[in-house]
């Protein structure tokens, strides 16, 4: 398999068609990425179109500073933003993540509350920590490629994206029902995807 800057290199020299392997290796990714915003396939296939358009075309500008699929989620996000900017409705609620909870906890119940919670939650972060923590926990991109992404400096990036978990954190604690946890169990409410996310006081 090419590398994908070998990709560009050809399609640089005048090979355009080399290009149609770089929407192959990226297309579901992106797409997967873009219907974290939009809960419309069919607005977000568009989406993900004219983001690989825009990327053919300013193809000439990218220097290779950081991979191409950041450079290509950079412009999907951008995409995503002035598609549905006027269109909060179509903005979908977070999905469900797979928490880890004590075993003397009612698995179902606590999956659900904390879904609820997540999804509420998540639609009220400001715009660049929402993005940030979509990017972090459900793309599972480093800190420099979140901080490409959103055009911004590395520690914006992550700064952002402390301040969506701090919430989170915040909303469980104001729940009742939640507030006999322990502060082990409450450490299950940020193991995701196998990691346990660590957050500071």
């Amino acid at each position: 398999m090419k590398a994908d800057i070998e990709i560009i290199e050809a399609v640089k020299s005048g090979h355009r068609a080399a290009f149609s392997e770089l929407v192959i290796r990226y297309q579901r990714p992106l797409l997967r990425l873009v219907m974290r915003f939009s809960k419309d396939q069919s607005v977000a296939e568009d989406i993900v179109q004219d983001s690989f358009i825009k990327a053919y075309k300013k193809l000439h500008t990218f220097e290779g500073r950081s991979s191409f699929k950041s450079w290509l989620f950079q412009i999907g996000v951008n995409t995503a933003k002035n598609k549905l900017r006027d269109k909060s409705s179509d903005f979908m609620n977070i999905e469900d993540v797979h928490l880890g909870v004590a075993g003397n906890l009612d698995s179902n119940l606590m999956h659900q509350d904390l879904s609820e919670m997540i999804r509420s939650e998540v639609d009220r972060l400001p715009d660049k920590q929402r993005t940030a923590l979509k990017l972090r926990i459900f793309e599972d991109l480093s800190f420099k490629e979140i901080a490409k992404i959103m055009d911004c400096p590395y520690d914006t990036a992550k700064a952002n994206y402390r301040h969506a978990l701090m919430k989170l954190k915040e909303r469980v604690e104001r729940n009742k029902q939640l507030k006999t946890w322990s502060e082990k169990e409450m450490s299950h409410f940020f193991e995701v995807r196998g990691r346990l996310v660590e957050v500071e006081q």
